[in-house]
C-alpha cells in the first residue's frame, strides 16, 4: 500500500540560532555578584524561569503587537492567554497565520507524554488548543508519546505507563475537541502512522546533532536516542494525509521546542512546510519554584483530586505573601511570585478582575487567604466538571482513535489497575 493510502484518514523562517545554541541547562549572569539558573529540558523544568532570557536561548521570538493585531484581524478576538503572555513565544506565527488568510487551512499539532495524572498545568495548553480548533475551524492530531516515557525514566513500568495513557486520553477527550477533527496517535498503539516518517526524519540527523540538542551522553539509551524523530513525524503527517503540504502549527509548553526546532531544519529538505510554533509559559507548582509535575504530586492539583484534597492543597499552597497579616496590611503581598494569583489569572479571573486583585494584593488591602478560599471556589467546580466529563470519554474514545478502534481488552484491563493510591 503506498504511504499516502495508508494516511488518508482524517478526509518565512526568520534568524535562529544554531543547535549548539540550545543549552539544556540555561545560566545568566545579571550582575557581577549574581547568578540566575534555572534548567528548561523536554523532561524537566526547575527553577525560577526568565522567560525572556529563555527566548534569547532558545532562538525564539516574543509575541509582538503586531501578531497580536493580526489574530484579532482574522477572529475578532485576543484570547486572554496571549494577552496575559501565558503563550509568549513563537516561530512562524506570523507566516502560518497568512498562510490562513490566503485559504491554506493548517493543522494543529499537540501531545501528551503520560508519566502520570494530568493536572492544571497540561489543561491550559489543550484548552488554548481547543479555542484554535474552534476558532480556525481547523484539525488537529494529538499524539501521546507512551514510548518516550517508558524509555526515559529506567525504573518505569510499561503496563503503568499503558494505564496513565488510558487515563490521560479520558482527560484529552473531556476538554471537548471536535471528534470529526481530531485524531489521537499512541505511539506504541499507531506506530505504523509515524514510522515512514520517522526514519526519513532519522536518516537526516547525526547522533553530533542529537546530542547538541538534547544533551544525550554515552549513558543515554539507544531507545532515547531514536525518539526525537518519532515526536517529529507528526510534523508532517497531515501533508500526507491531505497529499499536499499543509501548515502545521504547534501550541505547546516551551520546554518542547527542541524536537521541533530540530524538525524545522529537516522539513524543506523533505518537500514540507516548516511547522509554526506557538509557546505557553509554565504554570507554577503549589510549592515554591519549578512549575507544576506528575512526577511530585506536592506540586500539583490533578484532574482526579477530590474535593477535600483540592481545597487540603490549594490552603498549603505557596504564596507571596509576608509572615504575618500586619506585615501583609503595612507592605502589601508580592503577587508576582505567588502561585493562586497565577492561577486565578490563567483560569478563572478576567482581566480587571486580574488587575483588581493585582493591586489589592500588593498594597496590602487583600490577604493570602482570601485569594485561597476564592481560588477553592473556583477550582472545585472546575474540577468536578471535567471529572464528569471523564467519565462520559470512556464511551468515546473510538471516535478519537486515529485507526477508528476502541482500546483492546489488555488496555480495558489496565484501567483497574490502582494507581491513584500510588
Amino acid at each position: 500500500m503506498p504511504v499516502e493510502d495508508e494516511y488518508n484518514l482524517l478526509g518565512k523562517e526568520e534568524a535562529t540560532s544554531q543547535h549548539q545554541d540550545i543549552g539544556l541547562t540555561s545560566t545568566f549572569s545579571t550582575n557581577n555578584s549574581t547568578v540566575e539558573k534555572f534548567n528548561v529540558t523536554p523532561w524537566e523544568v526547575e527553577g525560577d524561569v526568565d522567560y525572556n532570557k529563555l527566548i534569547e536561548k532558545f532562538g525564539t521570538f516574543s509575541i509582538s503587537e503586531s501578531i497580536i493585531n493580526m489574530v484579532k484581524h482574522i477572529t475578532g478576538e485576543v484570547h486572554p492567554y496571549i494577552k496575559n503572555r501565558f503563550f509568549f513565544s513563537h516561530r512562524d506565527l506570523d507566516w502560518i497565520l497568512r498562510e490562513y488568510e490566503k485559504g491554506n487551512r493548517f493543522y494543529l499539532y499537540t501531545g501528551r507524554g503520560p508519566s502520570g495524572k494530568v493536572h492544571l498545568g497540561h489543561l491550559l495548553p489543550w484548552m488554548f488548543t481547543k479555542y484554535l480548533q474552534d476558532k480556525f475551524d481547523v484539525k488537529l492530531i494529538f499524539q501521546i508519546t507512551d514510548d518516550e516515557k517508558f524509555l526515559f525514566n529506567e525504573d518505569s513500568n510499561f503496563d503503568l505507563i499503558q494505564k496513565y495513557t488510558y487515563e490521560n486520553l479520558l482527560d484529552i477527550i473531556a476538554m471537548g475537541f471536535d471528534p470529526k477533527k481530531t485524531k489521537i496517535i499512541v505511539n506504541t498503539r499507531d506506530i505504523k502512522y509515524l514510522y515512514p516518517l520517522s526514519i526519513e526524519i532519522a536518516k537526516r540527523i547525526t547522533f553530533s546533532t542529537a546530542k547538541a540538542v538534547f544533551g544525550f551522553t554515552n549513558s543515554t539509551n539507544i531507545g532515547m536516542i531514536g525518539f526525537p524523530p518519532i515526536q517529529g513525524a507528526p510534523c508532517f503527517l497531515p501533508s500526507l494525509i491531505e497529499k499536499k503540504p499543509t501548515p502545521v502549527l504547534i501550541p505547546a509548553a516551551i520546554d518542547q521546542d527542541p524536537y521541533w526546532r530540530m524538525t524545522r531544519d529537516l522539513a524543506e529538505k523533505l518537500g514540507y512546510p516548516k511547522p509554526a510554533q506557538i509557546h505557553s509559559k509554565f504554570i507554577p507548582g503549589l510549592t515554591s519554584g519549578g512549575k507544576m509535575s506528575s512526577s511530585k504530586p506536592e506540586t500539583a492539583l490533578f484532574t482526579v483530586d477530590d474535593a477535600e484534597s483540592i481545597e487540603k492543597k490549594v490552603k498549603n499552597t505557596f504564596t507571596g505573601g509576608q509572615p504575618t497579616v500586619a506585615m501583609q496590611r503595612k507592605f502589601g503581598g508580592n503577587a508576582n511570585n505567588c502561585s493562586v494569583y497565577w492561577y486565578l489569572n490563567y483560569l478563572f479571573d478576567t482581566e480587571k478582575e486580574s488587575q483588581e486583585r493585582y493591586y489589592a494584593c500588593t498594597s496590602g488591602n487583600l490577604l493570602c487567604g482570601e485569594c485561597k478560599n476564592d481560588m477553592i471556589k473556583k477550582v472545585k467546580p472546575f474540577m468536578e466538571d471535567i471529572q464528569i466529563k471523564r467519565k462520559k470519554a470512556q464511551d468515546m474514545i473510538s471516535k478519537f482513535t486515529i485507526d477508528g478502534k476502541d482500546f483492546d481488552d489488555k488496555d480495558k484491563r489496565l484501567s483497574n489497575l490502582n494507581i491513584y493510591e500510588q
